[in-house]
C-alpha cells in the first residue's frame, strides 16, 4: 500500500508483527546510502514483487574511509557470534568487525546461533545479539547461553531501552547494552571494554 511505502525507511516502522522485527534494517541501509551522497527508490507491486534502485555517486578516488577510520579503534583477535535476524545487518557487522581483526560468525537466526555454541562451545569467546528476535529473543537467547556456556560475555544490541531493565539484564548474565543503531566505534569500543 501506498501509505506503507511512504513510510518504509522510517526507523521503527514495520508491518511485521510484534516480536518478528525491528523496522531497522531498512532505515540502517537509507542512512548508509545517504552518507555516501546517494538515494535509494523503491518500487514494489503486489503479486509481481519489489524493487530496490540504489544511485551512488560515481567516484574516482579509492575506498579508504573504512579503513582509515578502523585504524583509529581498538582492535582484537577473538571469536565473536553475532546475531541478528536481518540478515544485511548481521553481513555488514561481520564485515566491519573482521576489520577490527576478530573471528566473526554471524547468523540470522537465535536457534541457528544455539545450535552452532551447543556443537562447539569453545570456538566462541563472545556474543554480541538483537534483542528483538522471533521465536528466541535476545535476553531469552543470553540465558540459554549461559547454560551451555556460563563464562561467556554477552552484548545485546537494543532499539527500545525499556524492553529489558539494567537490573534484569546483569541477572541474566548481559555484560553491555548497545543502542541500534550501533555506530562501528561505540561496539569497538563495548567489545574491549567486556573481554578485558
Amino acid at each position: 500500500a501506498k501509505h506503507e511505502l511512504d513510510k518504509i525507511f522510517d526507523p521503527y516502522f514495520t508491518t511485521k508483527r510484534g516480536g518478528e522485527g525491528t523496522g531497522l534494517g531498512l532505515s540502517v541501509v537509507h542512512g548508509i546510502i545517504q552518507s555516501h551522497g546517494g538515494e535509494i527508490a523503491i518500487e514494489s507491486k503486489q503479486g509481481r514483487g519489489t524493487t530496490f534502485t540504489i544511485y551512488l555517486p560515481l567516484s574516482a578516488k579509492k575506498a579508504t574511509a573504512d579503513i582509515r577510520i578502523t585504524q583509529k579503534l581498538p582492535k582484537g583477535s577473538e571469536r565473536i557470534l553475532f546475531v541478528d535476524d536481518e540478515l544485511p545487518i548481521a553481513n555488514l557487522s561481520r564485515q566491519r568487525l573482521s576489520m577490527l581483526g576478530y573471528k566473526v560468525t554471524a547468523v540470522s537466526s537465535s536457534r541457528e546461533a544455539l545450535l552452532r555454541l551447543s556443537e562447539n562451545p569453545d570456538d566462541f569467546d563472545l556474543i554480541i545479539t538483537d534483542m528483538t528476535m522471533p521465536n528466541i529473543s535476545g535476553d531469552q537467547l543470553a540465558i540459554e547461553a549461559k547454560q551451555i556456556k556460563p563464562h561467556i560475555p554477552i552484548i545485546l544490541c537494543t532499539g527500545y531501552s525499556k524492553k529489558i531493565s539494567k537490573e534484569k539484564a546483569r541477572a541474566i548474565g548481559i555484560n553491555a547494552f548497545l543502542m541500534k543503531p550501533v555506530a562501528l566505534s561505540d561496539m569497538a569500543e563495548t567489545i574491549r571494554q567486556v573481554l578485558r
